[in-house]
């Protein structure tokens, strides 16, 4: 399977697990279109042209021709330089690495990891939340990530990959659509009453049962066992955390629960003094969730030997 396959099959994948809705996703992608349009040749020197076909700027191929042949892939959580010399390494011991595949984003898809934060807006919006409010939290949310994120040094495992000539891509975005909906079909199915059930479906799934093995696993930030889950809100796609001012919101849209990835301590305040009720589904193994599922429908047909580092355990289903 060639890279380029690879990663356009990825991008596919995450727009039809997209949780705001495949018609959604394809009316943004034609107003990017109207809008590239309408600039003039110098501005469209340093547009982005992928975000023409794919609307997650923090999945993309970093490095790579994308005509390299996939056999064997190292996927990781998060790749920098000390995981793109550990793949140089192991190609030095004997194992074939053809590719790097990470979850969280370097070089310009996380310099662009701020603008894909819109999503959150539509999300909550299908959920029930006014649209113009979520707009403008997650707008103002978003431009803090953007100045955050600014003065990174973006270029490094870029650099160091195509020093040692691996191609390198990341699925952020896509991962996360990939979890988010699939717990989100989950919960719907099953319809937990309390938020201990929620936690008995979550622990059936492989990557969170291990998870609790080291200790990680599945917790209720806000809350108790016994406490009625009611209506459940998945919040794990959208580029990273949030507006802390949005609980409130929610609070009036009707949500009562929120099964997350993770929640900064200034938020969970926030989300407690609204009365919502916390699920911390787990950061790492939520992140693995999302790529597993990835990997089994980009992998349909192909046999691809996974290298496991940074956090990643292969499980297919």
């Amino acid at each position: 399977m060639k890279l380029l396959d690879f990663y356009r099959k990825a991008i596919q994948t995450a727009i039809d697990n997209d949780p705001r809705g495949i018609d959604e996703v394809n009316r943004q992608l034609q107003q990017k279109k109207k809008e590239y349009e309408k600039l003039d040749d110098k501005e469209k020197e340093f547009f982005d042209l992928e975000s023409l076909s794919n609307p997650y700027s923090d999945s993309r191929i970093i490095y790579g021709s994308g005509d390299e042949e996939i056999k064997t892939l190292m996927v990781g959580i998060d790749i920098d330089t000390a995981e793109i010399v550990l793949a140089e390494l192991l190609r030095q011991r004997g194992t074939s690495i053809d590719a790097i595949l990470s979850h969280h984003p370097s070089a310009r898809p996380f310099a662009s990891l701020y603008a894909v934060m819109g999503m959150q807006a539509e999300i909550l919006s299908v959920a029930g939340v006014p649209i113009n409010v979520a707009e403008s939290l997650t707008e103002t949310r978003a431009k803090e990530v953007e100045r955050k994120i600014m003065p990174a040094n973006h270029t490094r495992a870029y650099d160091t990959a195509k020093l040692l000539n691996i191609p390198l891509m990341s699925m952020h975005t896509a991962g996360d659509n990939m979890v988010t909906t699939y717990l989100k079909n989950l919960f719907d199915a099953k319809k937990p009453v309390t938020l201990s059930d929620i936690l008995d479906i979550l622990l059936e799934i492989p990557e969170y049962k291990e998870a609790s093995k080291i200790n990680n696993g599945p917790k209720i930030l806000i809350g108790n066992k016994n406490r009625k889950a009611g209506k459940i809100f998945v919040d794990m796609t959208g580029g990273t955390e949030g507006s802390k001012d949005i609980y409130e919101i929610i609070k009036s849209s009707g949500i009562n629960t929120i099964v997350g990835m993770h929640i900064s301590e200034e938020h969970r305040k926030e989300a407690e003094k609204h009365h919502i009720n916390v699920v911390i589904a787990g950061h790492i193994s939520s992140d693995n969730l999302g790529m597993n599922l990835l990997i089994d429908e980009v992998t349909k047909g192909h046999d691809i030997n996974i290298v496991e580092c940074s956090g990643f355990r292969r499980v297919k289903r």
